[in-house]
C-alpha cells in the first residue's frame, strides 16, 4: 500500500509539474501575437483550389487538308474527304477535327482520324487498356505515345490498323482500312505540335 501511494503521488507532482511549466511559458493575451492565437472555424465549405494552365494549349487543327503534306495528299490523290453520307466529319462542336477519306461506294477502303482533347490520365488509361486487351504496341516518339496495330481485314484480303498519338492533352486517334499513306501520322504530329 505504501508502494501505490508513493507511485500515485509522483505521478501526481510530475502531471502538476508539467501544469505549471506549461503555464509559465505560455504568454500572456496581452503577447499573444496574431499567429499564436486560435484558428477562427468557418462553417462554410472550402472550395477546391482550381488548377491553372501554365502553357498554352495546343491548338487542333480546323483543316484536314492543310495538316497534311504535299507528300501524303498525293498518296491520298482522288479519295474523297468527309463525304455527308458517312456521318459527322469537319469541325465539331466540343473543338475536334474529324476526317474521313472514303468513296462511298467503296467497300473498305477508307481512313478516318479524330483530333480531340484527351487529359493524360484518361488517355493513358486508353493506351494502356489497347495493350493489354488488344496487343497494341506503344513507344514514345515526338515527346509523345504512340500506340498502333493493324490485322487483316475480317472480309477482304487488305489491312486494317489503328495508330493513335497522345500529347500534350491532345489525342490524334485514325483508324484505316487498305489506306495507309506513308508518312501521315508524322504529317499530323508536325502541323499539331511542330
Amino acid at each position: 500500500m505504501p508502494g501505490r501511494l508513493t507511485r500515485t503521488a509522483l505521478v501526481a507532482a510530475i502531471v502538476g509539474a508539467a501544469a505549471l511549466g506549461t503555464t509559465a511559458c505560455a504568454p500572456s493575451a496581452d503577447e499573444a501575437s496574431p499567429q499564436e492565437s486560435a484558428p477562427v472555424v468557418s462553417t462554410s465549405p472550402t472550395p477546391i483550389p482550381t488548377i491553372t494552365q501554365t502553357a498554352t494549349a495546343v491548338r487542333i487543327p480546323a483543316d484536314c487538308r492543310a495538316m497534311l503534306s504535299a507528300d501524303v495528299l498525293s498518296q491520298l490523290g482522288t479519295v474523297p474527304l468527309n463525304d455527308p453520307s458517312l456521318g459527322p466529319s469537319g469541325v465539331q462542336s466540343d473543338g475536334s477535327l474529324i476526317c474521313i477519306w472514303r468513296d462511298p461506294a467503296a467497300d473498305t477502303t477508307s481512313l478516318m482520324t479524330t483530333i480531340s482533347r484527351m487529359d493524360r490520365g484518361p488517355a493513358l488509361d486508353m493506351l494502356n487498356d489497347l495493350v493489354t486487351t488488344q496487343g497494341f504496341s506503344c513507344y514514345t516518339p515526338d515527346e509523345g505515345t504512340r500506340c498502333e496495330k493493324t490485322w487483316i481485314n475480317d472480309t477482304y484480303p487488305v489491312n486494317d490498323g489503328r495508330t493513335l498519338f497522345w500529347r500534350d492533352d491532345v489525342l490524334v486517334d485514325t483508324q484505316y482500312s487498305n489506306l495507309a499513306p506513308t508518312g501521315y501520322t508524322a504529317s499530323i504530329i508536325s502541323s499539331v505540335f511542330g
